[in-house]
């Protein structure tokens, strides 16, 4: 047999050995996101006081959530982390409840970094027909903001200026700036009110009544601390850390 006529005949032999290979694997399941996370958002029955109070009479009753789905490296600690929400004809509340180590909190000015801090975050769209246009409000353990409105990730967004923050009421249960870095646990808490005459500047809002539904997602993050995280309410599906990702936002159902 000469060479060539054999090295014909071996690659040949290659070629259906490799094609039957791959038709003998057995079918690798197909991924499936999950489901996004709904939170029935109740009325408040009165104008609720912000201060931070995460045990007081308004709260008692309402459901929290529990932010806890982590993306990048899972830290060393774990933070437990809370968020209850509540609504009335003009203004949404919020608060988180953390319970925490390694907690640090430098940032005082508006709009600077908080996100590096002791951080917690709260991305919403407000505008029922436009689910993929959000604010992203960012407080840290400090009660220092960062808010935008975002018409498009990284690329198209609106720096909300002071004399519209200042309109957010914001309460905070450590002090306005945390440092050094409190290395054992503690537990901290920020309160909110958002008032919706205040975002209906940027954006058209829907405003919350039973059966509005608004996209939204909730986080905590501290990826400047020694414990670095970034943690999720409703799963985001995406290799490296990312919370302006809107389309795995959950449903915020109002009640």
């Amino acid at each position: 047999m000469s060479l060539l006529k054999y090295l014909n005949l071996h690659m040949a032999f290659l070629l259906t050995a490799s094609v039957a290979s791959v038709f003998a694997q057995p079918e690798k399941p197909l991924q499936t996101a999950e489901k996004a996370l709904t939170f029935e958002v109740v009325r408040a029955k009165q104008p609720v006081k912000i201060d931070a109070d995460w045990n007081k009479a308004v709260w008692k009753k309402t459901r929290s959530i529990s932010i806890e789905k982590y993306m990048g490296a899972i830290p060393p600690f774990k933070p437990t982390v809370e968020a209850k929400m509540m609504y009335d004809d003009a203004n949404v509340y919020v608060i988180f409840r953390v319970k925490d180590k390694h907690v640090r909190s430098l940032v005082q000015e508006y709009n600077g970094n908080v996100s590096g801090d002791a951080c917690v975050e709260f991305f919403f769209s407000p505008d029922s027909a436009l689910p993929e246009r959000y604010f992203n409000l960012e407080v840290n353990a400090g009660g220092t903001p960062l808010i935008f409105y975002v018409t498009e990730p990284w690329t198209g967004f609106q720096k909300l200026e002071a004399e519209d923050i200042r309109q957010i009421e914001i309460a905070h249960s450590l002090p306005d700036r945390v440092d050094p870095e409190i290395s054992g646990h503690v537990t901290w808490t920020i309160e909110y009110r958002v008032p919706l005459s205040m975002l209906k500047k940027f954006s058209n809002v829907t405003d919350p009544k039973p059966g509005v539904t608004w996209k939204a997602n909730f986080y905590k993050t501290a990826s400047q601390s020694t414990n670095p995280h970034w943690i999720t309410w409703s799963y985001v599906d995406n290799p490296k850390p990312n919370f302006h990702l809107p389309q795995f936002f959950g449903i915020l159902i109002f009640k």
